[in-house]
């Protein structure tokens, strides 16, 4: 008989998802005191892995948490759970890779700070593919939200932390609007900063548009987009930018490990003003992303939508 559950590795040991128990005085459930990093599949082949590791060890040693493993024990553990996870993947579909490093247990009448060993866990997620199908016909709502990013000066923008919350209300907020709306926060400067696992980029006259690389996590799949427009001869500029240069765009762009790249409708519901939801920079760039994974992910995504 073939597998019926997911498999995850927990402390040690790959085992079923429903033996994966976290206690409830875990530090990352109590206090958000926990790292991650996600990784996707193409087709069943992980992108970017090693660089994805490379990005958790980063934040692992910014928090202080030692997970007790190499970068290459991760790596390796994280191919062969997602391999032992393939066959329960349904038709034309994919899955997160993720690895979650919690600071510890806190012991029960100890200091705050006297926990146990962390909690290493390496899932697998399936990519929300049929949910996420219309933002590629439709292209993306995105909405400002008032709460703004929490600066870099007072916690890295890359570091990827268990503790969401920033993200999470902004997210909520603007699904107030819109319940498929997307929220681009911005810094406590004014300035465009990204939303939850994602980046944003605006083209005008031909020319790509970032916000500045300290303020925002520098995602992998904004890594790439960068790199494949370089090689395009695609001017690339990171700078400070304003709602108002939102607006104005001919072409907006969101990225992240999920969409790789998904185009932009409106801002604030101003319509991003090309006649196609996906503008050709938009969908030059997507091709190349596309030829640079060796797969149609556009495609993976539309064909849920024939699902109803």
């Amino acid at each position: 008989m073939g597998m019926k559950e997911r498999v995850a590795y927990f402390n040690g040991e790959i085992v079923p998802e429903s033996e994966v128990l976290v206690p409830f005085r875990d530090r990352s459930f109590k206090y958000g005191d926990g790292v991650f990093d996600a990784a996707r599949t193409f087709g069943g082949q992980i992108f970017k892995l090693g660089e994805h590791i490379e990005r958790l060890f980063d934040s692992l040693n910014y928090v202080g948490i030692d997970p007790g493993l190499s970068p290459k024990e991760i790596t390796q553990l994280s191919e062969e759970v997602s391999e032992r996870n393939l066959p329960l993947l349904k038709p034309n579909s994919d899955h997160w890779v993720s690895q979650r490093i919690s600071r510890g247990v806190n012991i029960p009448e100890g200091d705050i700070q006297d926990c146990s060993e962390p909690n290493v866990i390496i899932e697998c997620t399936p990519l929300p593919l049929k949910a996420r199908a219309p933002f590629y016909r439709d292209g993306i709502e995105v909405f400002f939200p008032s709460i703004r990013r929490t600066p870099p000066d007072c916690f890295s923008p890359n570091v990827k932390v268990h503790q969401y919350l920033n993200l999470i209300l902004a997210d909520l907020e603007v699904r107030s609007h819109s319940p498929g709306a997307w929220a681009i926060l911005l810094d406590t400067r004014g300035f465009l900063a990204e939303g939850m696992g994602s980046n944003l980029f605006l083209v005008k006259e031909g020319v790509l548009f970032t916000p500045k690389a300290e303020y925002v996590l520098e995602g992998i799949s904004r890594k790439t987009v960068i790199e494949l427009a370089e090689k395009m001869d695609i001017e690339v500029i990171e700078n400070d930018l304003t709602p108002a240069d939102a607006y104005r765009a001919d072409e907006a762009f969101i990225t992240s490990t999920s969409f790789c790249i998904c185009p932009v409708r409106s801002f604030n519901t101003k319509l991003v003003p090309h006649d196609a939801i996906t503008g050709p920079t938009t969908q030059r760039l997507t091709d190349a992303f596309a030829k640079n994974v060796n797969f149609d992910f556009v495609s993976q995504y539309m064909v849920h939508l024939k699902e109803g």
